[in-house]
């Protein structure tokens, strides 16, 4: 009758979980309205039609907003849990059947309430979460305590930036900071007018990193152009991959998809060892 007893209907169907195999990769960027939010959700369901069991987790601190891109209502959200008004499994909600939402708060005190009794909760409650392929974590712009707390729990970090220069300038800020922790991480070029453009601004990142960051593996995951239909989804809020998917945006965050996996398949990036209440406890250990 309500979220919690359909989610109780899907786990029914639910292959055993294997603990500790999720993987987890973080969307982040330097400055804000580059289009993560809409890049996480998209993505997200990318990979969930290309058959993995996918987790977002809308943990942009202040602008927690990706329960209206999916289109449905949350009426509690991961503070409810985290204060002890409701049962975890109750803020998680299904888009789709292997597609999850676990919504996000408004407010920077969502790691205020945790703690241990909360964290050893999430193990006997979140069978559901741990059967997950992916898990996407939809951060905050920025450099700020609570967002690096966020990147440095997780297994990967995607940059995302656009062709502008504030934007390409604290999207480098923000891989400097992440390679005193990371030996790789993703750029994803946003907005730009072709792939030329999208390629020009990676190289420019790249040279930069290679004379400063010699250490690190800066990968292109590719870019994205701006488009009327994206505009469009955005002001609609809707999900492009889902409404248009042979749209230019959809087919480029299929390829994207792709280019995750076949790295996860082909064994470069290796899955994380714990649990999402192991993630979430790597998260205060950081803070």
């Amino acid at each position: 009758m309500n979220q919690a007893s359909n989610l109780d209907d899907l786990m029914k169907a639910t292959l055993t979980p294997q603990k500790g195999r999720t993987k987890f990769i973080a969307i982040t960027s330097g400055k804000g309205g580059v289009g993560k939010s809409t890049i996480s959700a998209n993505l997200s369901y990318a990979l969930y039609k290309l058959g993995y069991r996918v987790g977002v987790f809308d943990a942009d601190i202040g602008l927690a907003n990706l329960d209206v891109i999916f289109g449905v209502k949350t009426h509690k959200n991961i503070l409810h849990a985290l204060r002890g008004e409701a049962q975890f499994d109750e803020v998680i909600y299904a888009i789709e059947e292997g597609l999850y939402l676990i919504a996000g708060d408004s407010g920077d005190e969502i790691l205020k309430y945790a703690n241990q009794d909360i964290l050893d909760s999430f193990i006997s409650e979140s069978k559901l979460l741990d059967s997950l392929d992916y898990m996407i974590i939809d951060t905050g712009a920025g450099i700020g305590e609570v967002t690096q707390a966020f990147l440095n729990a997780s297994d990967h970090i995607i940059v995302v930036t656009t062709p502008d220069p504030a934007a390409i300038t604290d999207a480098y800020a923000t891989i400097k900071i992440n390679s005193k922790i990371k030996q790789e991480l993703f750029v994803l070029i946003n907005m730009a007018a072709s792939s030329k453009e999208g390629l020009k601004v990676f190289e420019k990142i790249q040279n930069v990193a290679k004379k400063n960051l010699p250490h690190l593996q800066l990968d292109f995951l590719g870019c994205l152009y701006s488009s009327d239909a994206v505009k469009k989804s955005t002001k609609y809020r809707e999900l492009l991959c889902k409404i248009e998917p042979i749209n230019g945006f959809s087919s480029s965050i299929k390829q994207i998809a792709k280019i995750i996996t076949s790295k996860m398949e082909h064994n470069m990036l290796e899955p994380s060892k714990e649990s999402f209440a192991g993630f979430f406890k790597r998260i205060l250990s950081y803070l």
